[in-house]
């Protein structure tokens, strides 16, 4: 296919060629995988400036989201890659064979780095979802930035940067810039940019921003980072969210009650504890949901409003096709038992024939988990309505989620978001911390957006 690609593409390219280090915020569904093969097929072939990639991604965007994106253009057809996934030998075998450009998922960067005995001479390095590496302690974190400073080019792409708050931008950035711009620890981050907001003692349970640091970190980061909003460039079809409420009767209002005051819930069918605060709130969107794990991990049923509710949006749906999204197991059991007992035709969104399926129009309704199905899947081609059956605490999921219909290519004018939601309960909390997260990203991406008039920056 040829490439033909919009303003702020060409923009893009050209910011990563003129950038040794570029983060690279574009919306979901606006073709960053595109913008980064062109840019490295010109600095390989014509500018002979690298000649050996890695590019770190989530596990299915390493299998398949990459590989397709070299095989669709046809400027990209002379880019040679090797996919490193599998067993360790298949990966190792991968990453010996002659290629341009290797691909492998972040979970494997530990044993690349420290246990396949295969020297790390990559000259540039793309990290695709620059936001799975967020927390400065983790093992993929620590083992890259073991090799960091061997590596002349690096390339961050995320649509969501943030999703947590601006403390996120802390291990992004050091793993682009080794600390530069927000600190070589994130004790200097901390202590110039936030105080102590949650604490209990010496324990600092979270941090809140001091005023104006925001802006002060958004300046810090400007001259590597550009950022764009499908909205502002894209054709991208109207997004309409809405809350479907429930209700629970009062014995269920009150076992709910129960269990959020005291941490423990007696119940004829078992007992659940919830040990902390975190626990606590797994607990209530689980019963929120429907249902929840006993002590002994078994799913014990408190009502059924919701299934009741995702069937009343089937029938309504009259036959347009619905992506439902889960998040506990015995969720997706109900769920399911439900649609086969009223003989709904399903499939889980788990497999490339599934995917396939549901793009030719053939899955009435699909079913996915947010943290499996959230980055690199198109799933437009099938549908506009998404139903949340349970929500989860995370931007980045929930956005990347609602990405999968809401993207460029979606051919209905309108793309549907239906939150069932039990009144009174975690789930109205939850939908309003996305809603004040979402605000919070909103405004960095503003702070360092690219405005692009023409193909050429203002």
């Amino acid at each position: 296919m040829k490439y033909s690609p919009h303003d702020y593409q060409k923009f893009a390219v050209k910011f990563i060629l003129e950038h040794p280090i570029a983060a690279i915020f574009l919306d979901m569904g606006m073709g960053k995988s595109s913008v980064t093969l062109t840019a490295v097929m010109e600095l390989m072939y014509n500018r002979f400036e690298v000649s050996k990639v890695l590019i770190v991604a989530p596990l299915r965007v390493c299998r398949y989201t990459w590989p397709q994106e070299i095989m669709k253009w046809d400027h990209l057809k002379g880019l040679r890659y090797s996919v490193a996934a599998g067993t360790a030998a298949e990966r190792k075998k991968a990453l010996e064979t002659d290629a341009d450009i290797y691909i492998i998922n972040r979970e494997n960067i530990p044993w690349l780095i420290d246990g396949s005995g295969l020297p790390f001479d990559y000259d540039m390095l793309v990290i695709d979802e620059l936001s799975s590496f967020k927390n400065h302690q983790a093992k993929r974190f620590r083992a890259l930035m073991k090799v960091r400073p061997f590596i002349r080019r690096v390339v961050g792409l995320t649509g969501t940067p943030s999703s947590n708050g601006l403390m996120d931008l802390y291990a992004e950035f050091k793993m682009l810039d080794m600390g530069k711009r927000l600190g070589r620890f994130i004790g200097q981050y901390r202590n110039a940019y936030f105080r102590p907001d949650r604490t209990n003692g010496q324990i600092v349970y979270s941090y809140k921003l001091l005023p104006g640091a925001d802006e002060k970190i958004y300046d810090r980061i400007s001259d590597i980072t550009i950022s764009m909003k499908g909205t502002d460039y894209l054709d991208m079809p109207e997004l309409v969210n809405s809350r479907y409420k429930v209700y629970m009767d009062a014995d269920e209002e009150e076992a709910y009650e129960g269990l959020k005051k005291e941490f423990v819930l007696s119940l004829p069918g078992g007992e659940v504890t919830a040990a902390n605060a975190a626990a606590l709130s797994g607990k209530l969107l689980q019963m929120s949901n429907g249902a929840v794990y006993t002590d002994d991990r078994e799913a014990l049923f408190i009502h059924d409003r919701k299934l009741d509710a995702l069937e009343d949006i089937i029938e309504a749906a009259n036959g347009r096709s619905i992506l439902i999204a889960y998040w506990f197991q015995h969720d997706l059991e109900r769920i399911t038992d439900r649609l086969s007992e009223r003989k709904i035709y399903f499939e889980k969104l788990d497999s490339d024939a599934g995917i396939r399926k549901w793009n030719a129009g053939e899955i009435p309704v699909g079913l996915i988990h947010p943290a499996s199905a959230g980055h690199g899947l198109n799933l437009q081609d099938g549908g506009s309505f998404l139903v949340w059956f349970g929500l989860t605490w995370s931007l980045e999921l929930y956005q990347q989620t609602v990405a999968r219909l809401w993207r460029q290519g979606q051919q209905s004018g309108t793309v549907v978001v239906q939150h069932i939601v039990t009144a009174g309960t975690i789930d109205e909390d939850v939908l309003d911390a996305l809603e004040h997260k979402e605000a919070t990203q909103s405004k960095l991406i503003a702070a360092v957006k690219a405005e692009v008039e023409d193909g050429k920056e203002n």
